[in-house]
């Protein structure tokens, strides 16, 4: 049986964890509750190259005008750990995470702490500082 829990590593099927979200796009970044769901929901995004939910929760002062998620080689991402997340004041917060991946067979980790701003009700990624290992 495949294995049909969320990318993001909550013990649920993704329709009723990230998918909830992505599946309306911009509508939903109304519903996200938290920094924490966000980068969850942007994980699973990355794991499904859904490049709509990545731009429409993205900061509009550092939102890329596009993205290309067809890198080749492309990463094979294998699982998300949420370290911190720190609900600053009612519109910012940072979350930190480890997010694991291989790339032709050699594996890689990617430890960020990003910020998140909360803009009318809606949050969005701001930015992040890449920790070293």
């Amino acid at each position: 049986m495949p294995n049909t829990h969320c990318p993001c590593g909550k013990p649920q099927p993704f329709e009723r964890c990230c998918g909830r979200f992505l599946a309306v796009a911009e509508a939903a970044v109304a519903a996200v509750p938290d920094a924490e769901h966000l980068m969850r929901s942007r994980y699973s995004a990355y794991c499904r190259k859904d490049t709509a939910w990545l731009l429409a929760t993205w900061h509009p002062a550092t939102r890329p005008t596009h993205l290309d998620l067809d890198e080749d080689p492309a990463p094979q991402w294998l699982g998300l750990s949420i370290q911190h997340h720190t609900q600053h004041d009612a519109d910012h917060a940072t979350v930190e995470f480890i997010a694991r991946y291989k790339i032709n067979g050699r594996a890689h980790r990617l430890h960020e702490i990003s910020r998140f701003e909360r803009i009318d009700g809606h949050w969005f990624y701001h930015d992040g500082d890449i920790q070293s290992a």
